[in-house]
């Protein structure tokens, strides 16, 4: 048996929405499509303001053009995550200054934060990893403090919350990701969450080339022009069209996975109370959104051989971010600060298979398998 990471769930909407936006002679940015998808999530989390974009790389990168990001600006970031977060600012000519991951949970450490502010610091990007939530209030107390921006990388975190708030709706603005690997999918895609008022305007502007060409098609002004610095960040309506199909099956496919990652935790709990290996933990302030289910394992050797045993049943395993202090782009950059939790996280995080249709009794495979490695041991 074959049980790959990941598989990409189609409710069976999507190509007659496809059809649909292409039947109405429009299949570029903005059109029905969109716009349903950002009646949305307005609506349901109450964003201010969303934006479709192609990737959430791109929602990223138009958050750093927003934040004025300059040369020599300061972004504070976790060293755990996907480049994403911090290249887009990067290229703005930030500077980044990682900090570590908490202990129990592989969110950025918020107790670490107020000791890596200077007067040079702009931005906190706190990434909410599998979709738990960061301690917002620690951090938003600090960036009030200093007056900085806080923009949320909320790329895996759709439908998740803290102390009863949407995700992505607590900083300035937030980035969500629609890539095939997320809950919702549209195959590529991502969203700027627009939550200051400050932003609005010139988020549709950047958005669109750096041109006034959303106020013009809302009749705001009598023609259109290149007003500001920009990209082509708006997706084609075909992505919204596939997107919104996703969207409408939400509670469904959230339900599935909840199923999922219960009978995980209830399966492998005993191996954390022997003290073999670390379940996630979800904080009482935030909730789970089932994006993922991961193991913390002892060390790099034992997640080695557990990979390898997994695989042999065919079980496709997989770990995730390598510390970007140490990468070999950025280490050069790195203040020489060790950043122990992320490097552990490197090290010992395990990400299990969890998709739609995965069946629970391949759940119990998988449950049975890890077991049995370690009865080996």
């Amino acid at each position: 048996m074959n049980i790959p990471f990941n598989k990409p769930y189609f409710t069976g909407k999507e190509t007659d929405y496809i059809k649909e936006a292409v039947a109405t002679g429009k299949i570029s940015g903005d059109g029905i499509f969109t716009r349903k998808c950002h009646n949305f999530f307005e609506k349901r989390y109450g964003f201010l303001k969303t934006l479709l974009t192609t990737s959430c790389t791109d929602a990223l990168e138009m958050a750093a053009i927003l934040c004025n990001i300059e040369p020599g600006d300061e972004v504070i970031a976790p060293s755990y995550t996907f480049v994403s977060t911090v290249n887009a600012f990067v290229l703005r000519g930030a500077k980044i200054v990682f900090a570590d991951s908490d202990e129990l949970v592989p969110n950025i450490d918020v107790s670490k934060i107020g000791s890596l502010i200077t007067p040079k610091t702009k931005v906190i990007v706190p990434v909410h990893y599998a979709g738990t939530a960061c301690n917002m209030d620690v951090i938003l107390d600090l960036a009030k403090e200093h007056s900085l921006f806080v923009v949320e990388d909320a790329a895996q975190a759709i439908d998740s919350f803290y102390m009863g708030k949407p995700l992505g709706t607590l900083g300035n603005m937030a980035t969500f990701s629609f890539h095939e690997t997320k809950n919702i999918i549209s195959g590529e895609g991502g969203m700027l969450a627009v939550n200051d008022a400050a932003f609005v305007k010139r988020s549709e502007i950047i958005r669109e080339k750096g041109t006034n060409r959303s106020a013009f098609f809302r009749g705001e002004v009598d023609k259109y022009g290149w007003v500001d610095i920009g990209s082509s960040f708006l997706p084609s309506d075909i992505i919204a069209a596939f997107l919104y199909a996703q969207l409408e099956h939400l509670e469904e496919i959230q339900s599935r996975r909840k199923i999922i990652w219960d009978i995980y935790y209830d399966g492998l709990k005993k191996l954390e109370t022997k003290g073999i290996l670390k379940l996630p933990c979800i904080p009482k302030y935030a909730t789970n959104n089932y994006h993922m289910f991961y193991l913390v394992c002892e060390n790099l050797v034992s997640r080695s051989n557990l990979i390898n045993h997994l695989k042999q049943q065919g079980i496709m395993a997989v770990f995730h971010y390598l510390s970007l202090h140490k990468s070999p782009f950025y280490s050069k950059f790195h203040d020489g600060r060790n950043l122990p939790n992320s490097d552990r996280y490197s090290d010992c995080l395990l990400r299990l298979p969890l998709f739609y249709e995965l069946s629970d009794s391949n759940v119990e495979m998988i449950v049975d398998s890890i077991l049995s490695f370690y009865r080996q041991k």
